[in-house]
């Protein structure tokens, strides 16, 4: 192996600093900032993995919302250092679970899933308190973002199969 290899190996250098790239491009100065999506190129979560649990996120918290587009694939791509597959993938996986819709030339929106219902926004605030109470125990227990998303899938994946904490 050369040492002219694009990708360090994490043993030979210190860890880059994650990758930011704006979820929606700027449409107007009157526009709120647009979400900083991040890639952690040593986390042990693949790329696309990590840029479809912070879109999901996103959308969740309403930070993206029904109609808002999310950058091209090749723009995502180049903005975060990553390969378009990566991307399509990604935008792949959140389209089959409903979250997006691909509209061809007119780019990929945030899909709109019936979030009218005052019930389905109950349920989404309570999620959202349930994420802010685990960030201040990962932070007071002294936990990074890392440990605090692995024990959240931990948790998840538990119980998607019924089995006890």
């Amino acid at each position: 192996m050369t040492s002219s290899s694009s990708q360090p190996s994490p043993s030979s250098q210190p860890s880059p600093a994650p990758r930011p790239s704006p979820a929606t491009p700027p449409a107007r100065p009157a526009e709120a900032q647009a979400p900083v999506l991040q890639i952690n190129l040593n986390s042990p979560v693949p790329p696309y993995e990590q840029l479809r649990e912070q879109i999901a996120g996103l959308i969740a918290t309403s930070e993206l919302r029904p109609g808002n587009r999310l950058p091209p694939v090749r723009q995502l791509a180049a903005d975060l250092g990553l390969a378009g597959g990566t991307v399509a993938r990604a935008y792949r996986e959140l389209e089959q679970a409903g979250l997006i819709e691909g509209r061809g030339r007119h780019g990929t929106v945030v899909r709109d899933a019936a979030a009218g219902s005052s019930q389905d926004e109950s349920r989404r605030q309570q999620l959202i308190a349930a994420a802010a109470n685990l960030a201040k125990t990962a932070r007071e227990l002294g936990f990074s973002d890392e440990a605090a998303l692995a024990a959240a899938r931990g948790a998840l994946a538990r119980a998607a199969t019924g089995s006890a904490g």
